[in-house]
């Protein structure tokens, strides 16, 4: 390689890191890419909840980061993890050494919030990775088979209860997903218990589920869970979350739910504030650790650093942050590759394409600003985007061909419980 080419480092292969390799590199060899994961794959984080609840197997959202750039010789991928930057002097520091850079983009992501709570993650665990959707996977198909297992010396039938934490699109995705799963996909498969008796509790803390959305989407969506026998909780507050159940407080009354597996999707920080970047170098971040960026993304004193993805505070015209959306880490990473080439206006402005979110089979609500639907037209729109977005064209074949088998026979094969994971039956 040429040594005056731009050297540009990317940190994360998520949404926004993903755009920004793949729009530097569009009919364009000026420039030499560095991008570092700590994962040696992408993850499609949108269908992250299929795979905890054992729709999807991990395979079919994710796709080597290799095998993306295969065909771009000027682009080098890293599976490190960066533990410092330094802005100053313009490099990165890796386990393996330094980097310096002509150019760097950042696109961390955020990792869950548990307001203060910390211990609380152990038992209820949160879904950002995919080893969040496999830990999720066997907490849940082993409640089933310990519940079986019980039935061999019956008192009374234990609670089959499941409580999802947080009612924004993951939280009732997660909650859609184990209803279906517990009344269809498991249906006859055990011979002590029932399946479809297993009980599902949403608790959200705000007035309303899907906060954001219209109100005739959430009144749409509220119906939809309700249909499959979810049981919501709204203004509630969650105190007290232990291994066999869950305390909370709705208008000053405590309520205790026996629940064996509580799922956490009710919130997130930043990631990696005050350790890849400093308030040292007087950047300033939010209350949940987001960088404040300027409007194109960069951040104040030094322009040749960008922020883009979850990671990044940005405003749109309403003055309201930007939601940690697939969408916007896409845009925020494609301006970021364009702004670098000199191809892109001076200020970031995001293209609202719309929300989107998923109930259960034939149930999805879609906002387009003024223009809204909910049932079977919104769930076969959210279907064409999600498998339009899968990388790969296997992945988007397999995918399409399960959602096909699953959506006719109403079965999924991604129900295994490894040998290594049977200790987890008394968990």
């Amino acid at each position: 390689m040429s040594k005056d080419r731009k050297h540009i480092i990317i940190i994360g292969a998520g949404f926004g890191g993903l755009y920004s390799a793949k729009e530097l590199l569009k009919g364009n060899k000026n420039y030499k890419v560095t991008i570092i994961d700590s994962r040696n794959f992408h993850l499609f984080q949108p269908l992250l909840y299929q795979v905890a609840t054992a729709q999807l197997a991990p395979e079919d959202i994710a796709y080597p980061i290799r095998a993306i750039f295969e065909k771009n010789k000027n682009i080098t991928v890293l599976k490190e993890k960066v533990s410092s930057v330094d802005l100053d002097n313009m490099f990165i520091n890796v386990d393996c050494g330094k980097l310096y850079y002509d150019k760097l983009i950042i696109s961390v992501g955020v990792i869950p919030e548990y307001f203060g709570n910390a211990n609380w993650q152990e038992v209820a665990p949160p879904l950002k990775t995919l080893e969040d959707a496999l830990k999720i996977r066997r907490k849940i198909l082993n409640v089933f088979e310990r519940a079986e297992s019980e039935m061999l010396h019956p008192c009374d039938e234990n609670p089959l209860n499941f409580v999802v934490i947080g009612g924004g699109p993951t939280g009732i995705e997660l909650s859609g997903a184990l209803a279906e799963l517990s009344k269809y996909t498991l249906k006859n498969e055990f011979r002590k218990i029932k399946p479809e008796r297993a009980k599902i509790y949403l608790i959200e803390a705000g007035n309303s589920i899907l906060n954001g959305f219209p109100k005739k989407l959430q009144l749409a969506a509220k119906k939809s869970l309700e249909n499959l026998g979810i049981t919501i909780k709204s203004n509630s507050k969650v105190i007290k979350i232990d291994a066999v159940k869950v305390e909370i407080e709705t208008n000053g009354s405590t309520e205790i739910i026996e629940s064996k597996v509580v799922l956490w999707a009710a919130g997130v920080k930043g990631n990696f504030a005050n350790s890849i970047l400093s308030t040292n170098n007087n950047i300033k971040f939010d209350k949940k650790g987001r960088v404040l960026v300027e409007n194109n993304l960069t951040i104040p004193n030094y322009r040749d650093v960008y922020v883009v993805g979850d990671f990044a505070n940005i405003a749109d015209e309403k003055g309201m942050p930007l939601p940690g959306t697939a969408p916007v880490a896409m845009q925020q990473g494609t301006f970021a590759a364009k702004h670098i080439k000199g191809k892109s206006s001076k200020e970031f402005k995001y293209f609202n394409k719309g929300s989107l979110a998923v109930i259960g089979r034939n149930a999805a609500v879609a906002d387009f600003g003024t223009f809204h639907i909910s049932g079977f037209f919104a769930w076969v729109l959210w279907v064409v985007v999600h498998i339009g977005y899968l990388i790969g064209f296997n992945n988007r074949v397999l995918v399409l061909i399960k959602w096909a088998w699953s959506y006719f026979v109403r079965k999924s094969t991604s129900r295994i419980i490894y040998r290594s994971d049977m200790r987890s039956l008394r968990k």
